[in-house]
Order: C-alpha cells, then sequence, then structure tokens
C-alpha cells in the first residue's frame, strides 16, 4: 500500500467509522454466531502474496463484522460498558500513526510530560490527594498487581525480588466480593492462592470492616505477615462500596499496603457528592480507575495513583546499559512504573476527550446516565412481578422477574432464560450476577450515548419477555 491508496482507504475508513458509530444500535448487540463460525470462513494458512485492501475490506465487513458484539451499542447492558467517543477514537489513530514507544521520556518527552499532567489534572476533581502520582497502565487487573507486588516488596524489604522467597508466608485480603484480578495478582505474585483471604460482607455486600481485623488479628498470632488489603469503591457484581475510611485506619494500625480498586465506579469521583465514598483515601497507599470504561476513552486506559511513588519505582526499576540517559532522575521514565518495557502514548487520547468535552460536559454525562438509571429504578419498584436485589449504586441496578408462587429454584431458571432469549434477540445485551444465592440481571447503564428511548425499549421488552417465559412455564 503506498501513499495514495492510504489516503485513498484512510478517507473510506473515517467515514464507515463514524457511520458505525452513529449508526451502531442497528446490528445485533451480541454478535449471532455460533462457535467456529468465524474460524471456518478463514484460510488454514497465511496468503504468500499480498492482496488487494478492496479484497480485504471486504472480507472484514462479510467474516469478521457478523462475529462482532457490539459494545457501543446504546442496549449493551452488560459487564461494565468500555465506551469510547469521536475524540477518543481520533486520539486512538494519531497514537497508532505516530506509533511512539513511550518507555522513558528520551523516547517521546511529550508523551511522558502530557501523561503526568493529564493525570494531575484529575486529583483535585475526584479528591486523590495533591501529593500522589499517576501513571497510566493497560488495565486495572495490571495496576493491581503493581500494587501487590509493590506491597510484596516493600514489606519484605525487597527480599522477594532479590532471592525469590521469604521466610514468611504472605497475606493478601479483599473481600468476597472483589474482582477477580486480585486472586490472579496474587498467584502472579508467587504469594499463592491460599493466602488471599477472603473477607465476609454486609447486607449491601460491601466488606466487613471489623472482620477483617479480626482476620489480620488471627493471622499474626499464627505467625503469617500481612501487606496488603484491597478494597473495592464498586464491586464488579454489584457496585458494592466498601468502608474505605474504616479499611484504610485497619491498615495503618497493622502496618499494610491499602489499595483502592474502583475500576468503573471511580469515574463517579469526577462528581463531587460521591467524594465521600473515599474519605480515608490519605491514609491509603494506591488507587485505580479506568477512564476506559465510564469516562468515554476507549479501551484500554486505567489511572493508577500512588502515594509513594518510589515504592513503585523500586519494585519494577531494572537499568540496564541502554536504558540509561542523561535525564534520568529530571523526568518521569515510565517504563519503571509497572510491569511492560513498552508503553503506548495512551495519554493523547484521555487528553483528547477531557479537551474535548470538558469536566462539565462529562459530569453532565454521567449525570444523565444516573438520572436514566433513577427512571428505570422507579419502573422496577412500581411492577408487581419486579424486584431490586440491592439498592441503586450510582447507575447500576440489579434486580429480577420474581412473580409470587414461584421457588427460588424455578425463579433463577426463569431469569436465566430472561438473559438468555433477550441476548439471542441482538436488541439488547444483559450479564448476570448472584445475590445471596439469587440469580440477578445486571444493568449498568453508562453507554456513551444511551438515552431514556433505549431504556424504555429494554423495559418494554424486559416487561414482555418475562411475561411469555411465564406463560409457556405455567403450560
Amino acid at each position: 500500500m503506498d501513499k495514495e491508496e492510504f489516503k485513498k482507504w484512510g478517507h473510506q475508513l473515517v467515514d464507515w467509522m463514524a457511520d458505525y458509530m452513529e449508526n451502531v444500535d442497528q446490528y445485533p448487540v451480541k454478535a449471532q454466531t455460533k462457535p467456529k463460525d468465524i474460524s471456518n470462513q478463514l484460510p488454514f494458512h497465511a496468503p504468500a502474496a499480498g492482496e488487494a485492501f478492496e479484497t480485504i475490506w471486504k472480507d472484514f465487513e462479510r467474516i469478521i463484522l457478523p462475529g462482532i458484539t457490539h459494545w457501543q451499542s446504546s442496549n449493551f447492558y452488560a459487564y461494565f460498558p468500555a465506551n469510547n467517543s469521536f475524540p477518543s477514537v481520533l486520539g486512538e489513530m494519531l497514537m497508532s500513526a505516530i506509533g511512539a514507544q513511550c518507555m522513558i521520556w528520551e523516547t517521546s518527552p511529550a508523551a511522558a510530560e502530557l501523561e503526568e499532567r493529564v493525570l494531575d489534572w484529575l486529583k483535585p476533581e475526584m479528591g486523590i490527594p495533591n501529593s500522589w502520582s499517576g501513571v497510566i497502565q493497560d488495565t486495572a487487573s495490571t495496576a493491581t498487581l503493581a500494587a501487590i507486588l509493590s506491597a510484596r516488596e516493600k514489606y519484605t524489604h525487597h527480599q522477594f525480588n532479590k532471592a525469590g522467597f521469604y521466610s514468611q508466608k504472605l497475606r493478601v485480603y479483599c473481600s468476597t466480593e472483589t474482582h477477580s484480578s486480585i486472586e490472579k495478582g496474587v498467584k502472579i505474585a508467587g504469594i499463592g492462592k491460599e493466602n488471599l483471604v477472603k473477607i465476609a460482607v454486609d447486607e449491601n455486600l460491601a466488606m466487613k470492616a471489623e472482620l477483617l481485623e479480626a482476620a489480620i488479628q488471627q493471622d499474626i498470632q499464627n505467625g503469617y505477615l500481612p501487606i496488603c488489603v484491597v478494597s473495592a469503591v464498586g464491586t464488579t457484581g454489584t457496585v458494592a462500596i466498601d468502608p474505605v475510611e474504616s479499611i484504610s485506619g485497619i491498615c495503618k494500625k497493622y502496618n499494610c499496603w491499602h489499595h483502592i480498586d474502583a475500576a468503573y465506579a471511580g469515574t463517579a469521583l469526577l462528581l463531587p457528592e460521591y467524594h465521600y465514598w473515599i474519605k480515608g483515601i490519605e491514609d491509603a497507599d494506591s488507587f485505580v480507575f479506568n477512564p476506559h470504561k465510564w469516562m468515554f476513552v476507549n479501551f484500554d486506559c486505567t489511572a493508577y495513583y500512588v502515594k509513594d511513588k518510589e515504592a513503585l519505582i523500586s519494585t519494577f526499576e531494572i537499568l540496564p546499559e541502554y536504558l540509561k540517559t542523561k535525564t534520568r532522575g529530571q523526568v518521569n521514565d515510565y517504563r519503571d512504573w509497572g510491569i511492560p518495557l513498552g508503553r503506548r502514548f495512551r495519554a493523547l487520547k484521555l487528553w483528547f476527550v477531557i479537551r474535548s468535552f470538558g469536566l462539565d460536559g462529562i459530569r453532565s454525562k454521567l449525570r444523565h446516565h444516573i438520572e436514566l438509571a433513577k427512571q428505570m429504578e422507579q419502573n422496577i419498584v412500581a411492577h408487581p412481578d419486579f424486584e431490586l436485589l440491592l439498592p441503586r449504586t450510582i447507575n447500576m441496578l440489579v434486580f429480577r422477574y420474581a412473580p409470587k408462587a414461584i421457588t427460588e429454584v424455578n425463579l433463577n431458571q426463569l431469569n436465566e432464560a430472561i438473559i438468555n432469549q433477550i441476548n439471542a434477540s441482538g436488541k439488547a445485551y444483559f450479564t448476570h450476577t448472584k445475590v445471596n444465592g439469587q440469580y440477578a440481571l445486571r444493568m449498568p447503564i453508562g453507554q456513551t450515548n444511551v438515552n431514556e428511548t433505549h431504556i424504555q425499549a429494554t423495559w418494554q421488552q424486559l416487561q414482555e419477555t418475562a411475561k411469555a417465559l411465564l406463560k409457556s412455564q405455567n403450560r
């Protein structure tokens, strides 16, 4: 492909992307394909000779597009959103065209300095202490692993990195509702799955701080070394909010690293009325949230903040001769701030989004989504056969269809059938969780362009699907 063909196809693809983003709701939300439908249409061997881009593009439309689940659809209510926006996509395009490898300041000074500045912008807006330092990671899973590794090294005095073992068994704590990445992180860090202590939760599925303290006390008596507690500001299943202030106090008392995982719900901290969620953060050690979830920055872009950047850097720092520079110590060399050496210029798209929307524009979108969730909440509460299983948290609803005189087992089966039928229709996409054994629909209302029309249509579909399935079940 030469320059002229690149320009020709570049213009066509930008036109296609703009139309796609505007009309994505016309596609089935969840891919309507069966296993192997895509791979069966692909050759077993790579082509020896180059092919015309027109042929490649036709195959994209014919083979690939039908197998895409459309995360940007306004009818996407599964998992958590992974939003994009026009300015974010433009930033991603520029980032790809420039192709910078932003491992150290010298390899792209603008990338390092922009990253530092945009993360500093967010601190006062979100209630993060001004003295903390920020770095962009790929995902919250990676950031949480960085926190666990930093805690491991701090409290073993870097002996784990040096010798590969430590005389005491280490302990990490989280709630029973915390994200699976904590368990994965503990395994990768060599601490061992058996040394992840899961603390029971209250009626709102938030960690019980008093049980955390009791577990730490018992572990100390039994010769273990508690090193890290991961609290959740918004659990994955239900967006439960752990008591950050109490947990920070416990960690300070017992000399543990406190990592706050706010991967999804952290974006809500841009709204001052939610700052109370992280009261006590000044006594914590690290905090993570994902702009690529609810802040309209396309995947991947994770903001990770630490109180003591030297604890982070000393965990990962390795200085071979080929990475030594004269600017070292004067600038942030972010390859020392996480796991990978290679780094993308993610700060560019974050910068584009913040400047294009403005903080007021982002806050307006967030409040609109929360208002839509309140409307949906009212629909559920007013309906005699639907029920909320937990109070609404920001824009997350956890509910089920629960007509009277049906056993719990049958209710679970019925709600699972509702999700499966709606997902198969292509009109909306839901995933589930369980609350005290009760099968529940999760509905985070946070897609970039979702509006009241989408919510009303989805609510209508939920009622009709539930009623039809109940009728067929009673035959």
